[in-house]
């Protein structure tokens, strides 16, 4: 697919940058429909990594750039990495001179740095999206320079009080098929009756569910056992461990590395054990849907821990730090859910009231205050609202 240049849709072309990891595609893809229903031209610059790309990405014209992240590194790793930053910006810039978008959006990543900055050194209009409720690395060195910077979150760390004016929390975009659960009520769990549990532990699995899930349930009796319906995603390589721990307890469980079908799947939960990452929070809320969150404790900065903090704050989830997400603590949390199902949906009311399922068309609208106006001069902006 040839690049798409200045001429095109009425000098309405946007350029999304973005790391080549889920959390920072998925809210891309979502931007990408609704600025194209807009009738916006669109790129996305990324990096090499060979992911699959959300059908919404795919279908528009992609450029690869250099760039590895800097964290963890020794020195010399490190110094590889300024190198791989400099060669990938010289790149974006030579790209974004030929195709002269009209702005460019990042999405956080390493990989979002070298487009963004080069945008900004060119006097390119650039608007950032935070999904965490901890600003990332990639966006502290953009921040500064952002026509306007989007959160998912009310309140974001490390996100300097001088940026209020160029703030404006638009949530996270998640997909359509997720949006589209906001108006239908949450299953409310009948007192006594089952309780359905779905367990996500991101695109691969997380081990410490299929180490913990079976031992919270051996610890339940055998009449609430027979209450709960497990649909759990695991790794593919512990998928005939857990089952056969859940065969010894006489359970039916349904486990797979992979749901094709996590909107109907979200839908139909009474109850959610997920990690805390972006996306996953966002789909959540947007869904409301209460779950048990476990924080990957290894993410940079702690962010997941930040971001299920905020979602227990506000009532909608419970917060279990991995190091106290034990058999025991587990079984006694679903113990009292089951005996309390009233918890389950007032937690699903307050996770319902802190979703934003119209993230994609509110960051489509901040996208294009920075859009030529139809009736304007090719280099005319329009500005962005205080």
């Amino acid at each position: 697919m040839s690049a798409p240049t200045r001429n095109q849709n009425a000098n309405r072309l946007v350029v999304l940058a973005t790391g080549g990891t889920g959390g920072h595609l998925f809210p891309a893809a979502a931007l990408a429909e609704a600025l194209a229903q807009r009738g916006m031209a669109l790129a996305l610059f990324t990096d090499r990594r060979k992911v699959a790309l959300p059908d919404a990405l795919s279908a528009i014209h992609t450029e690869h750039l250099p760039g590895t992240s800097m964290a963890g590194k020794s020195f010399g790793g490190r110094l590889l990495a300024m190198t791989e930053l400099a060669r990938g910006t010289w790149q974006a810039g030579r790209l974004l001179r030929r195709m002269r978008p009209a702005t460019v959006v990042g999405f956080g990543g390493y990989a979002s740095v070298p487009t963004v900055l080069a945008a900004q050194r060119a006097g390119i209009p650039t608007v950032l999206h935070e999904q965490n409720a901890v600003l990332g690395r990639a966006n502290r060195v953009l921040v500064r320079r952002a026509k306007a910077v989007c959160t998912s979150f009310e309140i974001v760390e490390g996100l300097a009080a001088a940026t209020g004016g160029r703030t404006t929390r638009t949530g996270n975009p998640v997909r359509a098929a997720i949006a589209a659960l906001r108006d239908q009520p949450y299953p409310t769990p009948i007192p006594g009756g089952p309780l359905s549990i779905l367990v996500t532990g991101g695109s691969q699995g997380a081990r410490i569910f299929s180490d913990v899930m079976p031992q919270a349930m051996a610890l339940l009796t055998n009449q609430e056992r027979s209450r709960v319906r497990l649909a759990q995603q695991c790794r593919a390589e512990a998928i005939e461990a857990t089952a056969a721990a859940y065969d010894r307890l006489g359970m039916v469980a349904e486990l797979t590395p992979f749901f094709g079908d996590i909107p109907q799947r979200v839908a139909e939960a009474q109850l959610v054990i997920a990690r805390a990452g972006a996306s996953s929070v966002a789909e959540l809320t947007a869904a409301g849907r209460p779950a048990i969150l476990v924080p990957y404790p290894y993410a940079t900065d702690d962010h997941q821990t930040v971001n299920a903090e905020a979602v227990a704050s506000s009532g909608g989830a419970w917060l279990m730090p991995q190091e106290g997400f034990t058999g025991p603590a587990l079984a006694q949390r679903i113990r009292h859910l089951l005996d309390n199902p009233a918890l389950l949906a007032e937690a699903a009311q307050c996770a319902h009231a802190l979703g934003v399922p119209d993230a994609a068309e509110r960051l489509a609208g901040v996208v294009e205050q920075y859009l030529p106006m139809s009736n304007g001069g090719a280099g005319e902006h329009l500005e962005a609202a205080q």
